[in-house]
């Protein structure tokens, strides 16, 4: 894939749950190396929106490209083939608990790419070290903080060698001092060209971080721009509000 090329792709996505319109017409793409941060008020439809790029959550209308397969037009193997390429990080860091961690990460690329128990286990030693905890190998998720764990989590992630990362609010169920471990994390990330999209509570990181800021509201992207011309100049009223609030907070 060329540097720059769009690796997501949403066209006219609609998302309604019963009568409640979640995402009303949404019109994106992220490239190849870029960092997007999802902002905007709780029920704004962010997590709703990034569960539709991996089909997650079934899209009611409009198109998800990745890599310019159409995701709603695939069988489920193909769409399964697909879903390995895009790691993805939840709220709740979902380990295995009777698993220690290394078994933890060494699970999926056994099962699911057939990679043999040595390969796996060096391969999961070495996300260990890039995230900082390779003396937690032998650990159980119980015995881990949940900062560890989210890191653990994100190794996960990886050993599938993703081609894009959708984290999900990933530091929201993490005590404040615990934050900062993740977000390093993915910050090193971002810094090694790893295409990411995140919806985020997180303003600091978004600021540092993102390539483009998407603010959504009211089932709507209502602005893209750069960290430094959202945070410095939002242009919609609904936008100003937020940031005054968050900012203040």
């Amino acid at each position: 894939m060329t540097k720059n090329a769009p690796v997501l792709k949403v066209e006219h996505l609609k998302k309604t749950f019963g009568k409640n319109e979640v995402l009303k017409d949404i019109n994106a793409e992220v490239k190849d190396g870029q960092v997007i941060c999802l902002v905007g008020p709780s029920g704004a439809g962010k997590s709703t929106f990034l569960r539709c790029l991996n089909l997650l959550d079934q899209p009611t209308a409009g198109k998800v490209l990745f890599e310019d397969k159409e995701l709603t037009a695939l069988s489920e193997k193909q769409l399964d083939t697909l879903r390995e390429k895009m790691g993805m990080v939840f709220q709740q860091f979902n380990l295995f608990p009777h698993m220690n961690i290394i078994e933890n990460i060494k699970l999926a690329p056994m099962k699911v790419k057939n990679a043999s128990d040595e390969e796996a286990t060096a391969k999961a030693v070495e996300l260990l070290k890039q995230v900082g905890l390779e003396e937690k190998a032998m650990a159980f998720p119980a015995n881990l903080s949940g900062g560890q764990q989210q890191r653990v989590a994100i190794a996960r992630a990886l050993a599938m060698d993703p081609e894009v990362m959708l984290f999900d609010e990933p530091t929201s169920a993490l005590d404040p001092e615990m934050v900062g471990e993740v977000l390093k994390v993915m910050q090193d990330l971002a810094q090694k060209g790893m295409t990411m999209v995140v919806v985020t509570h997180e303003m600091g990181f978004a600021k540092n971080v993102a390539d483009e800021v998407w603010f959504m509201a009211d089932g709507y992207i209502q602005e893209k721009a750069t960290p430094q011309e959202f945070f410095e100049h939002p242009k919609t009223e609904r936008a100003q509000d937020f940031l005054a609030k968050v900012l203040e907070a």
